[in-house]
């Protein structure tokens, strides 16, 4: 996989560059602020950038923008935004067009979730952080279509979130599959979503779990 890692942080990057290289992967460009991002990825080509959401010039939301940019210039390119802090604000637009994730920098350490969610959007899907998804659930009140939900189907709607698959969300709740499956067919006949295509229908009811309450402001 040939990887391009935007990070202003030289002990971050470079660290995180020795991690993708013992792991088999290329890392064929760094950038240490947004505007660099731009040129590097131009002319290296990569499979997947991973973005801190915070990078100079700003300091603010510099590398989401830059991710939204580069996403606009190539739309095949795998993007993984890495921020210290729950900021989601970039979420929605990014994970509607596939191949997006988003995870706490801490998530880094926990080396073989890592490198699953690196692979997961590499390969088109979502990876969304636990702690993320965690407080956007907790944030649900009784009008959202999220209140209609069993607290089994909200759990399985938060891995869905995190970018799993049902037989992935089999594995972790220790459930059949055919019971996920059903839990899935719920969920979507709850949130009212149609029943043309399937993949559709998965990034639908992330986006409707991402957009209720507190999506768009960022949190301290």
């Amino acid at each position: 996989m040939r990887v391009v890692i935007a990070e202003d942080s030289t002990l971050f990057r470079e660290g995180l560059a020795s991690l993708l290289a013992a792991a088999g992967h290329e890392v064929v460009g760094r950038a240490a602020d947004a505007p660099a991002l731009a040129d590097v990825a131009g002319s290296t080509d990569p499979d997947i950038a991973i973005i801190d959401i915070r990078m100079p010039p700003d300091l603010t939301d510099d590398g989401a923008r830059a991710a939204r940019a580069l996403r606009a210039a190539n739309p095949r390119v795998g993007i993984l935004l890495l921020s210290q802090h729950i900021e989601t604000r970039h979420s929605v637009e990014l994970v509607a067009t596939g191949g997006f994730g988003y995870l706490l920098k801490d998530r880094v350490l926990e080396v073989d979730e890592f490198l699953d969610a690196l692979s997961r959007v590499a390969a088109g899907g979502s990876a969304l952080d636990p702690e993320v998804v965690a407080r956007l659930l907790g944030r649900t009140h009784r009008e959202d279509p999220l209140a209609r939900l069993t607290p089994r189907e909200r759990e399985v709607l938060a891995m869905m979130a995190e970018g799993r698959t049902n037989a992935g969300i089999a594995r972790r709740l220790w459930l059949q599959l055919r019971t996920v499956e059903a839990h899935v067919g719920s969920i979507m006949s709850k949130l009212g979503l149609p029943s043309d295509d399937e993949n559709h229908r998965r990034v639908q009811a992330v986006l409707t779990f991402l957009a209720h309450d507190g999506v768009g402001q960022d949190d301290p």
